[in-house]
């Protein structure tokens, strides 16, 4: 089956119905749950921060972080997103922990959307996009048909260029914040261009794939 096969209305014997829209958002982003839990260790770093010391921030955050993936586990619940999210304040604190800058608590996340960005666009330049692979993982189980139709191909390239420029220029924010030395705006920063710019590309990539397929999809056979 191809991809555009994925989004017909009817589908065959053996057929495996695609996620829909909302399903496919909510895997990638969490749910609201995932969202709010992955979001709390940093804005008890950027309060504590604020209110008192670095160390003490450091220590309440991933305090926090720990607590969160505890809670996850003891529950039985999914902890990738969990995981992800302790590691990432893992590093970041042990960098600020080590320089006593509490700017650099930030700094691990801003290089890695500086490669992802630059990894996005060297993707597309290659006419291997990135997000079309993602696509194929996530979505597609696997499958990678979308290679053999140009025009998913052209979308999902500009879909990946349209995804490197937003990133890069999300952390372009974060950077500049970074060097003027403005710790709480880049915390707060972190928070506002972390999962909203995010959920909205997502929003976007689905919609626009599943338009293009919709259109694609050879038509139904006569009595079919």
């Amino acid at each position: 089956m191809t991809t555009g096969q994925h989004t017909q209305p009817e589908l065959g014997p053996g057929d495996e119905r695609l996620p829909s829209m909302a399903e496919q958002m909510a895997d990638q982003l969490g749910g609201w749950r995932g969202l709010v839990e992955s979001s709390i260790p940093v804005v008890v770093f950027v309060i504590a921060n604020v209110v008192g010391d670095l160390r003490p921030a450091v220590i309440a955050s991933v305090a926090v972080a720990l607590l969160i993936a505890g809670l996850r586990l003891a529950q039985r619940r999914p902890v990738r997103h969990a995981v992800n999210g302790l590691v990432g304040i893992a590093i970041g604190a042990a960098i600020a922990w080590r320089t006593g800058n509490e700017r650099d608590f930030y700094l691990p996340g801003i290089l890695y959307g500086i490669g992802y960005g630059l990894a996005l666009l060297l993707s597309a330049a290659i006419k291997q996009p990135l997000v079309g692979w993602i696509w194929s993982v996530l979505v597609a189980k696997g499958r990678s048909e979308w290679r053999d139709d140009p025009r998913l191909v052209r979308t999902f390239t500009q879909l990946t260029v349209l995804w490197g420029v937003v990133w890069l220029a999300k952390v372009g924010v974060q950077a500049g914040l970074y060097l003027a030395h403005q710790d709480t705006a880049l915390g707060v920063a972190r928070l506002a261009l972390g999962y909203p710019p995010y959920a909205l590309l997502l929003l976007i990539t689905v919609w626009v794939v599943r338009r293009v397929t919709r259109e694609t999809a050879p038509p139904p056979l006569p009595g079919a």
